[in-house]
């Protein structure tokens, strides 16, 4: 990891080289999906009882994928919540196509 990063517009550059391959980026997409699909249903259902599932998919699958495909530490150790946002931007930006699954 880079020194200590200064601003966001950097760290999700940095962010980017850290999801290069295909199975992070898609591992990273499924828990966020997930995460809203548990937020959905908690809403619909009030059963808040079911939220803990959101930190389990979000951050279980994600750590999977830089454990076992990508081989690196997660942002979010040294950078939570930028990589919190970060995560989210991803989701959206593959969602709408302005990122891919394939990286760069």
């Amino acid at each position: 990891m880079p020194e200590r990063i200064k601003d966001y517009r950097e760290f999700y550059q940095f962010y980017l080289t850290e999801h290069r391959k295909m199975g992070t980026r898609i591992f990273h997409f499924i828990g966020t999906l997930l995460v809203f699909a548990v937020i959905a249903y908690v809403i619909n259902s009030g059963k808040e009882r079911f939220l803990w599932y959101v930190p389990i998919f979000g951050y279980g699958f994600a750590w999977f994928s830089h454990a076992l495909i990508e081989k690196n530490k997660p942002a979010t150790f040294k950078y939570p919540l930028w990589s919190l946002i970060s995560d989210f931007r991803l989701f959206f930006e593959l969602l709408i196509g302005k990122q891919k699954f394939k990286g760069n």
